[in-house]
């Protein structure tokens, strides 16, 4: 029998946009986060372990809040990312406040992963569909240390209601990521498909509904923990004192197919998304979440 893939979520933001922790905000009916969304779906797609990497201060309401609910579902692990954690001889450049981005959180990880793992964001709420149809890709033959995975969706299921949005448009070769673009300030077009503002004259441009977008949705072989180490030790040698630089999932990815060591297989999926990255984005959220357990999909109480 396969080994569970483990699901590993990016806990750790400031919500700066959203003006507070994003990951403590109530949006189900019965005061669920985003977060217990994605651990349900992702428990009832059939992973084993869920390993939440948060800043420190958060991790006793995160413990408050789940107690014992999810006792014989899923393992909880907690891993911390802070600005200290970084290799023999570095140090933090003086002034730095920012996190150093996805992959130094993923990194954090390390030792609480040694199976096949997703990653995804705290803030967005994916889909049922999306996880079971990574979890069989982990679990499947095709799998390997050399083959990763991202779940792309539909442009058009991927847009806010409350205004343009950047998202990675990806191309795909035989089913494998050949590029990503991306694309800033997408929204739907009332009178056609999606569109953007080309950057150079901001004449709008037409993006196809069924485009495919990346929305940091990923799976991988634990064998990225070893170049993770490497490439991050590059990052901090080149990139360490600009005061925004981030250590990002996506450019490591990238970094590593056009090295030859990994390709990277797209996996599409029918299901919506739904996020949470400003203030305004809550209320509608709230409402698709309603909708959803209306529609049978989660019941009222997430975990009763």
């Amino acid at each position: 029998m396969p080994t569970k893939p483990t699901l590993l979520v990016l806990a750790a933001g400031m919500g700066s946009r959203f003006g507070g922790d994003k990951q403590l905000a109530g949006i189900g009916p019965s005061g669920e986060y985003i977060l217990d969304y994605s651990i349900y779906d992702a428990w009832k797609a059939g992973f084993g372990k869920v390993v939440l990497v948060i800043r420190p201060e958060l991790e006793a309401d995160l413990r408050a809040h789940f107690g014992t609910k999810l006792d014989g579902k899923v393992e909880v692990v907690y891993c911390y990312q802070r600005l200290t954690d970084l290799p023999g001889g570095f140090t933090v450049p003086e002034g730095r406040t920012k996190p150093w981005g996805t992959g130094h959180a993923i990194l954090c990880c390390a030792d609480a992963i040694n199976e096949p793992f997703a990653v995804v964001n705290a803030d967005d709420l994916y889909g049922y569909g999306a996880y079971e149809t990574l979890a069989q890709y982990l679990t499947g033959d095709q799998f390997g240390q050399d083959t990763f995975a991202m779940v792309a969706y539909k442009m058009a299921n991927t847009l806010s209601p409350t205004g343009g949005v950047s998202r990675g448009v990806c191309r795909a070769v035989e089913g494998f990521l050949a590029q990503v673009i991306e694309t800033h300030k997408i929204e739907n077009d009332p009178a056609a498909e999606c569109r953007y503002p080309d950057p150079a004259t901001g004449a709008w441009q037409a993006l196809a509904d069924d485009s495919l977008a990346s929305m940091n949705f990923w799976g991988f072989h634990p064998v990225l923990f070893s170049y993770l180490r490497l490439l991050f030790v590059d990052f901090l040698q080149y990139q360490r004192t600009a005061e925004k630089s981030e250590f990002l999932i996506p450019t490591v990815v990238d970094t590593l197919v056009k090295a030859g060591y990994a390709r990277t297989r797209v996996l599409t999926t029918d299901e919506k998304w739904f996020g949470m990255t400003y203030k305004e984005d809550r209320a509608p959220l709230v409402d698709n979440v309603n909708k959803l357990v209306a529609e049978g999909r989660y019941p009222a109480n997430l975990w009763a």
